[in-house]
């Protein structure tokens, strides 16, 4: 395979595919995270175009921009008045409280002030990124300016209070969660809940018994859906796995009985998509003893029940939803799997499930897993990425 040039970077994404974007530079020193910022922005095959301000130039070359940006970057005025042309957002990253200011009192003395006037008017994103000292976050004037702005329809994206700094988010959970602002203006974005990671069942108050399963699947699926701008609710067993940015709403529980407990409650919330990534267990300890077992004794025993089937438990209260369940078997032929699969989505009514084998979660000889419809059509999966990108082909188009 040829070698990437200095300037490539390996595409993670298409998520801001197409998409005309303008980064604004200020003069904060978060400014020196520009090159992260404008490399991850292409990763998502973002178009870049860069307007800096004179106190950005300071901290950080234009040179410098150029190159991560592989674009053009406007550092004054110029005849095109490129600040004017048909952006699908603008993210300013970072943002001092003096641009905050000029954004809220109408100032345009710079490319990147008129650039953003011209997407007041013409409705387009524009996602702030605030960095400053505690001093200026915490003034009662920097509230009243985020009012006014948020006002515009702007979005300001905060990162965390450290080393007495609100400083600039990670350029991973910036791209994610602006793609995230980018893609919800389009048509047909969805709410969508997500049942991820193992539950477990407590034999005593200490041990319990789990079904195997890190959550990586579940995540992925996630991190893909909610950076093409739907709205996303996690419902999370326990996890050995998870994203390098936040999302926004992460339910945790533990127990088969915690998590169907959640998803009652979010049958009442007008969700249009329930994909159940979730390794449940079909089984559950019967009598758990309170306290702890003596370590001392030479055997233990204890009874499993059946458990309540999620699928089942919330059919009825989620009918005309479209519905995605996960199956996972072990030594057992591909026809079987297919097989079992196609009666699993018929038996539960689901439109879709992601079928695999656990011998082949780890072989990249075999597909990982196998999409099976409920008009009995089914696809093979060869990578965990064919798994988000099926799973957003179906929501889609429904």
């Amino acid at each position: 395979m040829r070698e990437m040039d200095d300037l490539g970077v390996e595409i993670k994404g298409d998520s801001l595919k197409d998409k005309k974007i303008l980064l604004g530079i200020t003069g904060g020193i978060a400014a020196t995270q520009s090159v992260k910022l404008l490399r991850e922005l292409r990763r998502y095959q973002a178009e870049i175009s860069v307007i800096m301000t004179d106190a950005a130039q300071k901290v950080i070359t234009p040179l410098a921009i150029s190159w991560a940006g592989n674009c053009k970057v406007i550092t004054n005025w110029e005849y095109g008045m490129s600040g004017l042309e048909n952006y699908d957002a603008i993210l300013i990253a970072p943002t001092t409280r003096n641009t905050m200011a000029k954004i809220a009192n109408g100032i345009l003395d710079s490319p990147l002030l008129m650039a953003i006037s011209a997407a007041k008017t013409n409705n387009t994103p524009v996602v702030l990124v605030p960095s400053m000292h505690n001093s200026m976050a915490d003034d009662k004037k920097t509230a009243d300016l985020v009012a006014i702005i948020r006002d515009f329809g702007f979005k300001i994206m905060w990162g965390d209070f450290e080393e007495q700094k609100l400083k600039q988010p990670s350029e991973i959970s910036i791209v994610a969660n602006f793609s995230n602002y980018v893609n919800s203006y389009l048509p047909n974005r969805k709410k969508i809940v997500i049942t991820l990671g193992s539950t477990i069942s407590y034999i005593d108050d200490i041990r319990y018994i789990k079904n195997s399963s890190s959550g990586k699947t579940g995540f992925q699926i996630a991190s893909k859906l909610h950076r093409e701008g739907h709205e996303i609710t996690i419902v999370s067993g326990q996890t050995e796995y998870s994203l390098n940015f936040n999302l926004p709403l992460v339910i945790k529980t533990d127990t088969p009985e915690e998590m169907l407990l959640e998803l009652r409650a979010l049958t009442k919330c007008s969700i249009d998509v329930w994909i159940h990534a979730a390794a449940v267990l079909d089984y559950v300890c019967d009598n758990p003893h309170i306290g702890k077992l003596s370590s001392g004794l030479e055997d233990i025993s204890f009874s499993l029940v059946k458990s309540e089937k999620h699928l089942k438990e919330i059919k009825k209260d989620v009918s005309g939803s479209f519905r995605i369940g996960f199956k996972l078997e072990s030594n057992i032929t591909l026809k079987k799997l297919i097989t079992k699969a196609t009666s699993f989505v018929v038996e539960n009514e689901l439109d879709a499930v992601i079928a695999n084998r656990l011998e082949d979660l780890d072989n990249e000889k075999v597909n990982r897993a196998h999409l099976i419809l409920k008009n009995g059509e089914h696809f093979a999966l060869p990578t965990n990425e064919e798994i988000s990108n099926a799973i957003s082909r179906l929501i889609d188009n429904n």
